[in-house]
């Protein structure tokens, strides 16, 4: 689905663009790569086979349940598209289907004798000794049996609901005196919802036996069914679409809207019938007609299904088989005692997790909460851990006597029954709660705060690339800026103002980049300015660094610079539909991918401007509905310290020869080398340039010892 020619013809005329559902499986095999390094630490690799698997079931719900509903519209409606959604998901399956082979080679080849090495067994039923086998039983007698649900499949009869990403073995057996031909089919409810799925069994000190939940009710299923003989057990999943399709969504209560929708998402039609690939058609078959499945329903995984499990894959304490940790550093400032404000206004200061503490956001919070001065916060959430110190200081600054003000994105994907539960306690705590509005969708990531110094009010923000989340921060790389600049703080009060009243501001913005005003033409003008220096002989170089980048106006215009002769170099972390290194095209164009321990999740621009760069950090990916379709911020970055910090950080992000994959009309995710013989891999290089900074290690303390 890349729309690429080489004749000379159609080279100047059609856009080289990769469809953002065929990039976004690329960039999970970028995830899949990790499970198959070997100089990933063993368990970690076990965690990126979690994170592919709940990565792809994710997409299924949401992306491959939107192509299948659009192969359903009208033939005007179908016109208008610019792809075949038919042959879209043949892609998409073939694309899968071939992934989910290696990661079945990955798991069994790789990583299964590599957990042997280190006396940690996976055991079958066809493994187990007596002893284990009387261990197997006695767990399925005592503990599986209220769950396990067995079904008889009768045709014709109304056929059991089978529930969104729930375990089942399908069963094929027959009765002794019946003849061989006359196959009977069963299910059976696998309870990974209720019971742990890796079950640890008897064995000695040194090694560690493990059997799959799967494998007990597979070894137990006879006992379910007595007066037949099973011939043999499969497994199957079925996935269900998980989007919120809102009618009329300009009107009537929103809330109410997404509280009903949330309620039919388990039961939406199906996106995809998992089942193990060694299943024999006939049962195959069966299981097709009975739940009424199509060809485009089907897709063949290994022996093992949710294998997002591996998240809870026990260590046995083998901390060795893990990453070395990573205990984010304190700020060089913003300490744990430290007067916050006193420091935002001597100087902006900036964050970068998860390789500094966010301690600093937390204190905000706290500080503006207790602290008599201060009269007002107002902050925007669009996802919050379920434990949120930031939240609960929230509602303490109520009964401190401050008016505290909240903005919940109730349309955040997957977090809406949260976030709606959030907004209700900090409602009933006192905290002045507005939701979502019809047709908009609020992801800025931004705080306020307003003190009162010397009898006159005085404005703090924190503006970030991340969510105001205190658990996703250990792991998502994000940068954040403390200002008390009035430039800055006056706007992002403007920002608040429109989200409390739905109305523009009524001056424009200056300083800040917002979604549904002045973003996308700024970024435009930007890019614009280095193309006009690049015609004028002069030097002119962009560099972003985002998650996505999808929007096909800014891909033209990226196109139209390196023709022009800019210099452009992205750094994308998932779905990138621009196509570097096309003749005529985007030869001046390159891009890379890095994944590693840690989610790259910043979004970061920044422009030559002629000499004197202009750096702006941002909570919008390059994506339409970002620009077009949601309040984003991006924010300029002024401070000549910070804009230095920055730009080094984004360096070592460019000279990664370790993590970072090449992205270009190839697709081959090709790791990226280097001329240099010193390995720079930049996710340690940032944890040892912030250590250095804290003053906790020597200068010279070498940066490759992790």
């Amino acid at each position: 689905m890349v729309n690429i020619s080489d004749t000379e013809t159609e080279k100047n005329t059609v856009m080289p663009y990769v469809h953002r559902d065929i990039s976004w499986l690329s960039f999970n095999y970028r995830v899949l790569q990790e499970a198959k390094d070997p100089a990933v630490p063993l368990l970690e690799r076990l965690k990126f086979l979690a994170i592919y698997s709940s990565n792809l079931d994710e997409y299924f719900r949401i992306r491959v349940a939107n192509i299948r509903n659009l192969q359903k519209v009208g033939k005007k409606t179908k016109a208008e598209l610019d792809f075949s959604p038919r042959e879209l998901l043949r892609e998409v399956h073939q694309i899968v289907n071939h992934q989910q082979e290696e990661f079945s080679q990955i798991f069994e080849n790789q990583v299964v004798p590599e957990l042997r090495k280190h006396n940690i067994f996976i055991l079958r039923r066809l493994d187990l000794n007596e002893e284990q086998k009387q261990f197997v039983e006695t767990y399925f007698n005592n503990n599986l049996l209220p769950f396990v649900m067995p079904v008889l499949l009768v045709k014709r009869r109304i056929r059991p609901f089978l529930a969104n990403a729930h375990l089942y073995l399908a069963i094929h057996m027959r009765q002794p005196k019946k003849p061989l031909a006359d196959s009977e089919y069963a299910l059976v409810k696998i309870p990974s919802d209720q019971l742990p799925r890796f079950i640890h069994m008897p064995g000695t000190n040194r090694q560690h036996n493990l059997i799959l939940l799967d494998d007990i009710v597979r070894h137990s299923v006879s006992l379910l069914f007595p007066g037949y003989e099973i011939q043999d057990t499969y497994s199957i999943k079925l996935t269900r679409d998980a989007e919120l399709y809102i009618d009329d969504e300009f009107s009537g209560d929103l809330v109410q809207k997404i509280k009903s929708s949330l309620a039919k998402r388990h039961v939406g039609p199906a996106s995809r019938f998992v089942y193990d690939r060694e299943m024999p058609g006939h049962l195959l078959q069966y299981l097709k007609d009975t739940f009424d499945l199509g060809k485009n329903d089907m897709l063949p995984e290994g022996r093992y299904h949710n294998n997002f499990d591996f998240f809870k894959f026990p260590d046995f304490g083998m901390e060795y088989l893990k990453n070395k940790p990573l205990p984010p550093l304190p700020h060089p400032v913003l300490q744990q005692d430290a007067d916050v404000f006193e420091a935002i206004r001597e100087k902006d200061q900036l964050l970068h997790v998860p390789y500094q503490s966010y301690e600093p956001v937390v204190n905000l919070f706290e500080q503006a909460a207790r602290d008599p001065q201060v009269t007002h916060i107002k902050v925007i959430l669009y996802r919050v851990a379920k434990r949120s110190k930031i939240l609960e200081a929230l509602m303490e600054a109520v009964k401190y006597g401050k008016q505290v003000s909240a903005f919940v994105e109730i349309k955040a994907r997957f977090d809406e029954e949260a976030n709606l539960a959030w907004g209700e306690k900090l409602d009933r705590a006192g905290v002045r709660v507005h939701y979502s509005f019809p047709g908009v969708k609020v992801h800025s990531k931004l705080a306020l705060v307003r003190r009162i110094e010397d009898g006159k009010p005085r404005l703090y923000s924190y503006l970030g690339t991340g969510n105001f989340h205190e658990g996703t921060v250990e792991v998502y790389s994000d940068l954040g800026v403390f200002t008390a600049d009035p430039q800055m703080t006056t706007e992002v009060s403007n920002v608040f103002t429109f989200l409390e009243n739905i109305k523009p501001p009524r001056k424009e913005f200056e300083h800040l980049l917002v979604g549904k005003f002045n973003l996308r033409s700024a970024l435009d003008t930007l890019i614009d300015q280095e193309i006009e220096a690049a015609k004028q002989g002069k030097p002119a170089h962009i560099i972003i660094k985002t998650n996505s980048l999808e929007d096909k106006a800014i891909i033209e215009k990226l196109y139209e610079a390196s023709n022009a002769g800019v210099r452009i170099q992205l750094i994308i972390r998932g779905i990138c539909c621009l196509v570097a290194g096309v003749p005529g095209k985007s030869e001046n164009i390159e891009v890379i991918s890095i994944v590693d321990r840690f989610l790259e999740h910043a979004r970061v621009f920044i422009f030559h401007h002629g000499g004197e760069e202009k750096i702006y950090l941002s909570s919008a990916d390059l994506m339409r509905r970002n620009l077009s379709f949601r309040i984003e911020t991006a924010f300029p970055v002024y401070d000549p310290d910070l804009k230095k910090e920055i730009r080094s950080l984004i360096n070592l992000q460019l000279e990664d020869n370790v993590k970072a994959r090449i992205i270009d009309r190839h697709d081959r995710n090709e790791y990226r080398r280097t001329s240099s013989d010193i390995p720079v891999r930049s996710q340690i290089e940032t944890y040892f340039h912030f250590k250095r900074k804290s003053e906790l290690i020597p200068q010279q303390e070498s940066e490759n010892g992790i």
